[in-house]
């Protein structure tokens, strides 16, 4: 079954990263996938451009709005996600527990709609 994770993180925390901080970052994650690979459970990944890039569309009440920005002020944002294909929700949340993401933000984890890959 797929399941998605979502990264969510508070950009505060990573105002104050450096160039070496993001180097050391990416090897981490790079690190997680490499592993994602290897159990052979790896479907995709990005990683997004920051909230303030974004623009929320929507055509509620018939009428098309468009706004800069993330549709909910929220003081954590999604960053970023993972699709892994894994036997159940515990196999998932294992590989959730893993992902670098838990250890400074939060990692939500959804089963896809469109059933198995």
């Amino acid at each position: 079954m797929r399941y998605t994770f979502l990264l969510y993180t508070d950009p505060a925390d990573l105002a104050h990263m450096t160039e070496a901080d993001w180097a050391a970052e990416k090897e981490v994650y790079g690190s997680y996938i490499g592993a994602l690979h290897a159990a052979g459970v790896f479907v995709d990944t990005d990683w997004l451009q920051p909230v303030a890039t974004a623009t929320t569309l929507t055509l509620k009440g018939g009428t098309r709005q468009v706004q800069d920005g993330p549709f909910a002020e929220t003081k954590e944002t999604l960053g970023g996600y993972f699709v892994v294909d894994v036997p159940d929700l515990d196999a998932a949340m294992t590989w959730a527990e893993k992902c670098p993401a838990a250890k400074t933000g939060k990692v939500e984890i959804r089963p896809t709609a469109m059933g198995d890959g």
